[in-house]
């Protein structure tokens, strides 16, 4: 069975904040990317065990999450962009789609790290769907007829998971513990300073559970694959609007975006963003 693990940094136990752990110039970046390394190598364990023959670890955050050294030699590593952005090399030859280190969407109550892509976007909708990083890997899986069966990350992706994908085995890593009422009016940087506290697992446990979770997934998938589904009642002509917030940094107002595509999803996420 050939699986996908899309990860990121910021839904990993022990990363703690933006500044300190997931930029080239932090401080602990390299000890952030080896949490998430190991956090894969547990996933990676988890499906072997339950059967896995092709493992494909795709390196979704934007400044690289992943130490190649460390990685299990089960799996294969993906890292750059391609031809077509979305969806990050994902066809219908894969039996499965799995998340390491994700985090929830911009705007989510007790959440951490929270964003969706940029700290700069308030919403995200497609067909008044609401969807994070998350959502838009979830809905190009749908199209392309690929279950999700893994999501491993703080416990409000866990529960925007399990809304989006039925059936979805998660592992809640660590909660974030502040409300968040979508800051409409605060700037990318002030909405980035806003959501850092959280209560994570030891490392140790969060790699215990997420082989143990792969392992689970994988299983149900071979034994019942229907037991995996999607909510989303969702049928073309597809829109997308994408709401900003200024920034200071980038010296950028605030704006919405709306682009359209006549019947795919996948397409419709390789349209460039506009200013409306």
């Amino acid at each position: 069975m050939k699986i996908m693990i899309s990860t990121d940094m910021e839904g990993c136990a022990g990363i703690l904040d933006f500044e300190n752990w997931v930029k080239p110039h932090s401080r602990y970046y390299d000890k952030g990317k080896r949490f998430l390394t190991e956090e894969v190598n547990a996933a990676v364990t988890g499906f072997i065990e339950g059967g896995a023959s092709e493992i494909i670890v795709v390196d979704g955050h934007g400044d690289g999450g992943i130490d190649p050294e460390l990685l299990d030699e089960n799996a294969i590593l993906v890292r750059g962009l391609r031809e077509k952005i979305w969806p990050w090399g994902l066809n219908d030859k894969y039996d499965a789609l799995s998340f390491v280190g994700q985090h929830a969407k911009a705007g989510t109550p007790y959440s951490h790290l929270t964003h969706t892509g940029t700290t700069r976007i308030i919403d995200d909708r497609i067909n008044d769907y609401s969807v994070g990083e998350y959502g838009r890997w979830a809905f190009c899986a749908m199209e392309l007829g690929v279950p999700t069966i893994l999501a491993c990350g703080e416990k409000a992706l866990t529960e925007e998971a399990k809304t989006l994908t039925p059936g979805v085995i998660t592992v809640a890593v660590k909660e974030g513990l502040l409300p968040d009422n979508g800051y409409p009016n605060v700037t990318s940087e002030e909405y980035s300073s806003a959501k850092l506290s959280a209560a994570h697992l030891s490392p140790l446990k969060a790699r215990k559970l997420i082989s143990e979770g792969a392992r689970k997934a994988i299983e149900l998938l071979k034994s019942s694959p229907d037991s995996f589904s999607y909510s989303a009642k969702i049928s073309p002509p597809y829109k997308r609007i994408t709401e900003f917030r200024a920034s200071k940094v980038k010296k950028t107002s605030a704006f919405t975006s709306v682009t359209e595509h006549p019947d795919s999803i996948i397409d419709l996420l390789n349209i460039p963003l506009n200013r409306v």
